[in-house]
Parts: structure tokens; sequence; C-alpha cells
């Protein structure tokens, strides 16, 4: 009984590695399949991406152009600044007291020295004429004490004293004059006042703001240029200005300052002009765009500046040229980038000095799809602006 089932036993130890090796088999081919089937599909994969961007890098780029073109050139300073008034001040009373007499609206125009407002007075006329008549006394003193004098009936300390007394009595005349100018504020200057800040009967500490007065015209644009700019600005110089409250309107003015030193920090100059105002249309404070025509007209090759492709190693822009016949017999075209060296701009325009001539065809838009040698269809249905002086629409 042991002996069959040690046989057994024995039987069965011999026989395991042998019934292990079929599925091994199984498992190994499996596997080789499945590895084979990605390996297969991975190399399907990239061909058929290399087949696609080599589709893609010979596809046609659809891009709008503009032929460049040689224009009149005039350098131009371009900046911002604000409008201040010639002379404008905040208006005040020197002295405290009830508002007694206004004497002037809102928004008006008035005279150097019209009189605008008045406190009440109270017993400062009285205070007056009582000095006034003390000083009148004093002087008819002075007067009677000379001829004394003169007859020696006095002596010359008596006469000394009446000067003294004469000339105190005409200091509290003129003092209290005084006190009753600061209760009337006038205008300073002519100009434009603004809209009144109190009311009759009003408690007015000294100075507090009554209105504003502003003489406007002509009126002041203050801005601001680099160093770099001070070589081609002087004074009397023409200047033009525009604001966004009128659209398309160009006003007209000369340079009448120039700052006597550069901002440390931010390496500008101040810059001052005046403009004609007699329509009283500018006002102080407003938002100003200012343009100063400087050196001689020149020509300049001109492109939009949407036609260059900005890069750290050099500014680009793509030609677009002839580069033979496609399979149905038409002409083809392809971009050929090109560095070009740019100079100065204005509105939609730049000036490029070197890289390009007068005449070829310059790609404005959809370089970001190219490179060097890329065929392109043209399609100008909608292209860039490319205007010198552009101006917002008027909403």
């Amino acid at each position: 009984m042991s002996t069959t089932e040690f046989g057994t036993a024995d039987g069965r130890a011999k026989a395991t590695p042998k019934a292990m090796i079929k599925p091994l088999v199984i498992l190994f081919i499996v596997a080789a399949v499945i590895l084979g089937g990605i390996f297969g599909w991975n190399l399907f994969k990239g061909k058929m991406m290399a087949k696609y961007m080599g589709a893609a890098a010979t596809a046609p780029q659809t891009v709008s152009t503009i032929a460049a073109a040689a224009m009149s050139w005039q350098g131009r300073t371009q900046a911002s600044g604000t409008l201040r008034a010639v002379r404008g001040a905040d208006l005040a009373a020197q002295a405290s007291g009830i508002v007694d007499e206004i004497r002037f609206e809102s928004g008006s125009e008035v005279a150097a020295g019209a009189v605008l407002l008045k406190l009440r007075p109270y017993d400062d006329p009285a205070k007056l004429e009582q000095l006034q008549a003390a000083a009148v006394l004093a002087e008819q003193t002075y007067k009677r004490d000379q001829e004394q004098f003169a007859a020696q009936a006095i002596s010359q300390a008596t006469l000394d004293s009446d000067v003294s007394a004469l000339k105190s009595a005409r200091a509290q005349v003129a003092a209290q004059q005084a006190l009753i100018e600061e209760k009337t504020v006038r205008a300073p200057f002519a100009g434009k006042l603004g809209i009144r800040q109190i009311d009759e009967g009003q408690y007015l500490t000294a100075g507090a703001t009554i209105v504003t007065l502003q003489a406007l015209d002509p009126i002041l644009i203050d801005f601001y240029v680099p160093q770099q700019e001070l070589a081609r600005l002087k004074t009397d110089q023409a200047a033009a200005a525009t604001v966004d409250t009128y659209p398309g309107t160009r006003f007209s003015g000369t340079i009448t300052s120039i700052n006597s030193k550069v901002d440390m920090a931010s390496r500008n100059v101040q810059v001052r002009a005046s403009f004609r105002n007699a329509d009283r249309r500018l006002v102080p404070g407003m938002y100003a765009n200012v343009e100063i025509d400087n050196g001689a007209e020149t020509t300049e090759i001109t492109v939009p500046q949407t036609a260059i492709v900005y890069n750290p190693y050099g500014d680009t822009v793509f030609v677009v040229q002839h580069s033979g016949v496609d399979g149905k017999g038409k002409p083809s075209l392809a971009a050929q980038q090109r560095f070009v060296q740019l100079g100065a701009t204005r509105g939609d325009q730049v000036a490029v000095r070197s890289g390009i001539a007068a005449g070829e065809v310059i790609v404005t838009a959809g370089q970001m799809k190219l490179r060097n040698g890329s065929p392109v269809i043209v399609n100008n249905s909608v292209t860039p602006t490319n205007d010198a002086h552009p101006t917002p629409p008027n909403e």
C-alpha cells in the first residue's frame, strides 16, 4: 500500500515540470502578441504623425499683405500731458465772519479787481471813523505846534512828540482800513469763475474756499519727454494737441518753456506749451496728447506695425515672393523671413531703415504660423489699419 503511494507520489513529481511547459509557452506567446501590438501601434502612429506634420508644413497658410511704400516722414515727438490755466486760484477770504453780500454768479467772467464777496463789517467802519478823527486832530496839533515852535514858544521835544503822535494815528487808520479790506474778496485777475461754494448768511472761516477763478485764454499744457528729445525741442516751436473730449479736433500752440533740469528718477524733462482757447473748450485738469514736429521732412519706407515680428535676437518681417508654379500651373507664393532695422513710429506705421525695399509685399497678419519658405495664400479681405494719424471713432 505504501509502495503504491510512494510510486504514485514519485510519478506525480516527475510529471509536474512537463505539465507547466505548455502554460508558459502560451503566456509567452500572448505577451509577445501584446508587445508586438503596442510596438506596431506606436510605429504606425509615428508614421502617421510624420505624414501629417509633413503635409501641414507644406500646406499653404492664409495671410494678409501690403506693399511697403516710400512715404514722406516728419519726425515727431509725442507725449501726454495735463492742461492748466495760465493763472488759476481758489479764492478765499483772509478774515472770518458772516457772509453779508455775494456779487458774482457761478461760471461768470469777471474783470480784475471786481468785488466778489463782502463779510459783515459790524463796527469796523465806526472804528475807522474814530481813528481817522484822531489822525486829523493829531495833524492839526502838529501844524499848530510848528507855528509855536517857529515863534520859539515850545521846545523841540514837544514838536517831536507831535510828529510821533501823528504817525501813530495814521498807522492805526491804515491798520483799520486793512482789516476792513480783508473782509472784501476781489478777483486778483480776469478770468472765469467756477461754482460758488458759499451762501449769504453763512459763517466763513479764514482760508475757506469761496470759488475758483481760472484764466483760460491762453491755456497751458504741461508734459514730460525723455531726455533724448531735448536736442529736438526749443521754445516757440509749434505744437499740436488733441483731447478725447473733442475727437478729430487738433489745437495749435507753441512751446513756451522747457525745464532747466532733468528729473533724476525718470530721466524726463518737463515742457510747457501754450494754446489758444478763445472758445473756452479746453479747461484745466484735462488729459491731452501733444505732438511736436521736429527735424527736416524725409522719405522713409513704411509698413504697418503689425507686420513686425519682434524678437530678442532681432526684428523680422515676412516678404511674399513667387516660388514657381503649383500642380495646376498657377503661380505659387512663399514667405521669406528677413531681419529689419526699424526707425521711428507714427500712428499705425513704423519706418524701416533697412531689410526691405519699397514695393515689396509684406505679410501684415498671420505671421505666427509661418516659417522661412512657407507657402502662403493671400487674402486681403480684412487687413490691419495703416493710418499715420489714427483717431478714435466718434461715438
